[in-house]
């Protein structure tokens, strides 16, 4: 295609990719019920993908590949999926495209069942710009040069957030989820982006899980990081996971410079060290906010929500590097880290996180 940053090769990476992604998704979402189609990339304007049962095609547009993640191309085909399912499984063709049949089929199953456009995160609510307008309030606080004043800060934005959750859990609200892709697709992940994801998980009210992806531009697989929680909770995750990423590597240069150390070896273990230092400290007022009684039990909602978006889950276990001088010095380093400046105005003048940004996702 003339003016496309793919080549011939990179197309037809990208498909055998889409291919893998269908037997993933037939497999986990559908048991196995539905036959393969072909595949194509086209050009279609504004439509992302469409279900061709007369010549058993799945289109999907090009776009997908250069101007979104590959998570928006995976729920685009889960949508496209489910329109060949009620075609050919269910065998309903006296609905519209969007009928009752294909909601049905959406909605067992977590799919975004949208006629058009990109999946899109829910709207924000007036509970949900106002935690997050206090959370903002309190974040510029702990920028102070004061440590006692800066570390009370970070640690009343910490109760606002949990009291905030609890209280939403306990009035049985109908609680709105949303999931986001976060972060850059790397390859195998290291010992401190794992880390990460646990303390995400562990403390910021939301479910995490590493997800394959495909990344088009440069051929080759990578995985990246996905949350899933409400609106706000996945905002301040992202936000958390930018501030500790780039955190770290800062704090890596000034203990480069302090110790004279060439090159990074070294790197990965005090990278690591300085998440699990982070993360004991905030297990520290975790205790503290217990002692109050503020105690946080879980989102039976959230699980469900997860569970069904992941049907099939895989653990794996991984070494660890601790017990190395790197990461110790990085353990330390970590403990001293003050959560800060979290929001920012977007660009419709609403309040937004710090790095957050957009992603995830018949015809539509």
């Amino acid at each position: 295609m003339p003016g496309s940053p793919l080549t011939v090769e990179l197309e037809r990476a990208a498909l055998h990719a889409v291919r893998r992604s269908f037997d993933d998704v037939n497999g986990s979402y559908f048991r196995w019920a539905l036959t393969p189609p072909s595949f194509e990339l086209v050009d279609h304007g504004s439509r992302l993908g469409r279900w061709v049962g007369a010549h058993r095609r799945i289109e999907l547009s090009r776009g997908l590949l250069t101007e979104h993640r590959w998570g928006v191309l995976v729920e685009v085909l889960k949508h496209e999926m489910a329109h060949q399912y009620v075609d050919e499984v269910l065998g309903v063709h006296d609905e519209t495209s969007h009928g009752p049949a294909f909601r049905r089929v959406c909605d067992e199953r977590g799919f975004d069942g949208g006629a058009a456009g990109v999946p899109k995160d829910p709207g924000s609510d007036d509970r949900h710009t106002a935690v997050l307008e206090r959370i903002a309030k309190l974040l510029a606080l702990a920028e102070s040069s004061n440590q006692h004043e800066a570390q009370a800060a970070m640690s009343a934005a910490q109760r606002l957030m949990l009291r905030y959750n609890i209280e939403e859990v306990q009035r049985n609200a109908a609680r709105v989820y949303t999931h986001r892709q976060i972060g850059e697709p790397t390859g195998r992940a290291s010992e401190a982006e794992r880390l990460l994801s646990a303390v995400l998980a562990e403390f910021f009210f939301v479910e995490v899980i590493r997800v394959p992806v495909w990344q088009a531009l440069e051929g080759r697989r990578g995985s990246v990081v996905e949350v899933c929680g409400t609106l706000a909770n996945v905002e301040l995750a992202e936000y958390v996971y930018a501030f500790l990423n780039h955190t770290a590597e800062r704090l890596w240069r000034e203990h480069r410079r302090e110790h004279g150390l060439k090159g990074n070896a070294g790197r990965q273990s005090f990278l690591a060290g300085v998440i699990a230092g982070f993360r004991n400290k905030l297990r520290l007022e975790r205790g503290k906010s217990q002692s109050t009684g503020l105690v946080w039990v879980g989102d039976a909602g959230l699980e469900a929500f997860f569970r069904k978006r992941h049907p099939s889950l895989r653990w794996s276990r991984h070494s660890s590097r601790r017990g190395s001088a790197a990461f110790a010095h990085g353990e330390r380093a970590g403990r001293e880290i003050v959560l800060h400046r979290g929001v920012s105005q977007g660009p419709s003048g609403g309040l937004r996180l710090l790095g957050s940004g957009k992603g995830a996702g018949g015809s539509r």
